[in-house]
């Protein structure tokens, strides 16, 4: 497994200075949840859109919030879901012998093994049914 130290040279993403930069970051095939982002396995048409170099910002941050970036090694593909505002993001396929990580500075990396996803936000019941915040 690869060490958040070993991400952050490879992909240029720097993350908080507490965070232990010798852990490794385990590669996850089942349900992860990074923050306001959930990562669920799915029986879905596979993704077609290559993950470029930079990366694919999957929710921004907002008000001095921090972006989750889909970053990837080897062939990697995301769909953006077309119709914004729901609580699907997108699919994510990582073929075999690949790796996707989402990166965010609070949170570090998480590690994503081959297979089919959706990206997913995440929601909570308080007064009212709302988006997580990180």
């Amino acid at each position: 497994m690869p060490t958040i130290e070993e991400a952050i040279a490879t992909f240029g993403v720097t993350i908080d200075e507490h965070l232990d930069r010798q852990a490794e970051i385990p590669i996850l095939s089942g349900l992860q949840f990074q923050g306001d982002v959930a990562v669920v396995p799915a029986n879905r048409d596979q993704a077609r859109t290559p993950v470029p170099e930079a990366g694919v910002p999957i929710v921004r941050g907002q008000a001095g919030a921090n972006t989750h970036l889909l970053l990837a090694t080897g062939k990697v593909f995301f769909t953006q879901e077309r119709f914004g505002g729901g609580m699907v993001l997108g699919v994510l396929t990582v073929a075999e012998g690949a790796t996707a990580y989402l990166a965010h500075p609070e949170h570090a990396f998480t590690g994503i093994a081959p297979g089919t996803y959706e990206l997913r936000r995440q929601r909570e019941q308080a007064d009212q049914t709302r988006l997580v915040a990180d």
